[in-house]
């Protein structure tokens, strides 16, 4: 399955799963498996977010402009690691998310570095792929998959007693 996997999305543990999958997966054992979204709080207030999911920001977005990449670049968050302990045991398992599959992947790899063994990248994310039909008015969204367009509950509701945030961002 790997190789069907971008590799800005693939990780150390290989373990995958499209949302639709993870949530089928959460609902059979919602004690058992965490809901883990990296995403930045920003992203949760305007894009929102799963009902049942933890959120632990993995990375914080820059606000100066990289002319040479052309984006307003992420920094990655040296506590993330530290964050998830405090919720999470190497055992447990683990479905990490973001927007679309990237920053969830980076996050099972720091997981898998301080010795999570089950963690799989959620590679749709909650957003989903882009629409590649050049002739569709909807190319270059984000509409493809992902949790919000597979029919998966979210919401644009805080649950701040679910969110592990920086100390100092």
């Amino acid at each position: 399955m790997t190789d069907a996997i971008p590799k800005g999305k693939q990780t150390t543990l290989g373990l995958y799963l499209t949302a639709r999958e993870a949530y089928e997966r959460w609902k059979a054992d919602p004690a058992g498996v965490m809901i883990l979204d990296v995403r930045t709080v920003e992203e949760l207030i305007f894009v929102g977010h799963p009902t049942m999911a933890w959120t632990i920001p993995v990375a914080a977005q820059g606000y100066e402009w990289d002319s040479v990449k052309k984006e307003f670049p992420m920094r990655l968050l040296s506590d993330f690691t530290a964050r998830a302990k405090t919720v999470a045991d190497p055992d447990d398992t683990i479905l990490a998310m973001c927007r679309s599959g990237g920053r969830s992947a980076i996050a099972v790899n720091l997981l898998a570095q301080a010795g999570y063994k089950r963690v799989y990248n959620i590679v749709d994310g909650m957003e989903g792929d882009l629409v590649d039909d050049a002739q569709s008015v909807f190319a270059g969204q984000r509409l493809r998959n992902g949790w919000k367009n597979s029919g998966c509950p979210w919401t644009y509701k805080q649950t701040i007693d679910r969110m592990l945030l920086p100390e100092n961002q």
